[in-house]
């Protein structure tokens, strides 16, 4: 099938790698430019197909959470753990075989909130976490933890703005609206798809 731009990968029929956990059935990549999602977004996962058929990393292996209505633009870049073992306090960045246990410095889980916007050609450096409703500017470095709801872009990504004030926010978060089942968040599309902060948390409440 020819891919079209309007097309995109939902993340919960593709992934099959272990190592990356997809929450719900809403979150997709926009695939048409490339390959799909493990085979381009992914890089340096343990799980897939051929390091599980080929090598045991002898340390612990991080993980790749995806929450729920999450979308991830064309030819973005999620680097993993894999490649942690070129040691910079070292005189030798050089990821030598016999001592590549000793090397390698774990980042930790990357974790990508709910509602999230990753931004075409934008990287996820490892390790990173970004919160709920975050968006990720084109052609962003992400190196640090960005906050719930707000706008980032550059090299290495700094904060640009907030989407709303900060008491919003707060509310946003309180009401935990992405842990509602996916039925009832779509009974809430027309107070989502809006910004009256007081309407969603009266529809919310409701049901």
């Amino acid at each position: 099938m020819t891919k079209h731009w309007s097309q995109v990968e939902y993340l919960h029929q593709s992934v099959k790698n272990p190592n990356i956990i997809v929450k719900g059935s809403k979150s997709y990549y926009s695939n048409a430019y490339t390959p799909d999602f493990e085979d381009y977004v992914v890089r340096y996962l343990y799980g897939d197909e051929y390091s599980r058929g080929n090598f045991a990393a002898p340390f612990e292996y991080d993980k790749l959470y995806i929450g729920n209505y999450v979308c991830i633009g064309a030819e973005a870049v999620i680097l993993m753990g894999g490649n942690n073992t070129h040691r910079m306090d070292w005189f030798s960045c050089y990821p030598f075989a016999e001592k590549i246990k000793e090397a390698y410095c774990r980042k930790g889980d990357t974790i990508i909130g709910d509602g999230v916007w990753i931004g075409m050609r934008a990287v996820i450096m490892p390790g990173v976490k970004i919160g709920e409703g975050a968006v990720i500017a084109v052609n962003s470095v992400v190196t640090a933890d960005v906050e719930p709801y707000a706008v980032v872009g550059g090299t290495p990504a700094k904060p640009i703005k907030k989407r709303f004030d900060d008491k919003t926010i707060k509310e946003l978060l309180s009401l935990k609206i992405y842990d509602r089942p996916e039925a009832e968040i779509d009974r809430l599309l027309p107070f989502l798809c809006a910004s009256d902060i007081e309407k969603l948390k009266q529809a919310a409440a409701s049901l």
